[in-house]
């Protein structure tokens, strides 16, 4: 829950952001702390400026790491400690490149087997490739310009200073625990490297238990469906063409488990509030992060609370 005690921060909003940005549930408190628990990397899933279950999953972690009490709001102890360990400015400035605008861009259908028919599950368009970089949601970006045209080439516009998206050293264990729907990555020592948002399985196709090992990781895989076996989907073998909007968000890490793995997703504000089939979804850039960090036998133990096996 928020707390009015934060409602004076100083956010530096550029100009050009209208005052309707922040209209309705949106919220600047809650739209700097998300970017600063980015920063911190204790993900929030998608920056949006609401508080939601990804956002106060990602205070607990922090504060567990921090030392400070286990609680879900935005005090001002809490606050004070983002803003003293996370420096910089919320918003930047960015201008919109050719690259960004060329595409190409896809139509992607929602069949599998039309989505098996295209060249790559690439980008929608312009404005979704810039909020995924961004680790932001379209609705906020269009929010916070609302005159901009993203189809064009030098338009500038205002985004949000996100983290650094690389992980401070290699990441030695994995822990997913589903009674949270969070993954946490640990280094050698056992310290926490960074804590994400995740959908972890569901009750009719329950993610594995107990340890396995990081088999391998493809950064732009393609997407295998084989209907053996499998109370849904169509019925015939389907390759999915890599790409951003595959079922796997184009990002897998094998586990030592035979068809189980970490992935991406097409739906980033979906991430932790809907179920998966037994696999374990990240958003996209969560899940990027992840993999450029583990390695083959990397630990990935499933867990139903901090620390403890299912």
């Amino acid at each position: 829950m928020e707390t009015t005690q934060g409602d004076d921060l100083d956010l530096k909003i550029p100009p050009s952001v209208p005052e309707t940005a922040f209209s309705g549930a949106r919220s600047r408190v809650v739209l700097a702390a998300q970017v600063m628990l980015d920063r911190s990397r204790h993900s929030p899933g998608v920056i949006d400026g609401l508080m939601g279950g990804n956002t106060m999953r990602a205070i607990r972690h922090y504060r567990r790491a921090r030392g400070l009490p286990a609680e879900e709001s935005l005090d001002p102890q809490l606050m004070r400690s983002l803003i003293n360990s996370q420096t910089g400015e919320i918003f930047e400035t960015y201008t919109i490149t050719r690259d960004d605008v060329d595409g190409p861009f896809f139509r992607v259908p929602s069949a599998m087997s039309a989505m098996a028919a295209l060249e790559r599950v690439g980008w929608t368009s312009p404005q979704e490739l810039i909020a995924d970089r961004f680790h932001m949601d379209e609705d906020l970006l269009r929010a916070l310009n609302p005159k901009a045209d993203f189809s064009r080439a030098g338009t500038r516009i205002t985004v949000v200073a996100h983290g650094a998206e690389t992980l401070p050293s290699q990441v030695a264990r994995i822990e997913v625990r589903k009674s949270d729907n969070s993954v946490v990555a640990f280094d050698e020592r056992g310290n926490a490297l960074a804590s994400y948002p995740a959908t972890v399985g569901s009750t009719q196709f329950p993610s594995p238990s107990g340890s396995m090992e990081v088999v391998a990781v493809a950064p732009d895989a393609n997407y295998t469906f084989d209907p053996s076996g499998r109370e849904w989907g169509p019925d015939e073998k389907l390759i999915i063409p890599p790409g951003p909007n595959n079922p796997v968000g184009g990002i897998w890490v094998d586990l030592s488990k035979p068809g189980y793995g970490i992935h991406g997703s097409p739906d980033p504000q979906l991430i932790g509030k809907t179920a998966s089939h037994g696999c374990v979804r990240l958003t996209n850039w969560d899940a990027k992060e992840l993999a450029d960090a583990v390695g083959q036998g990397t630990r990935v133990v499933f867990a139903n609370r901090a620390g403890g096996a299912s």
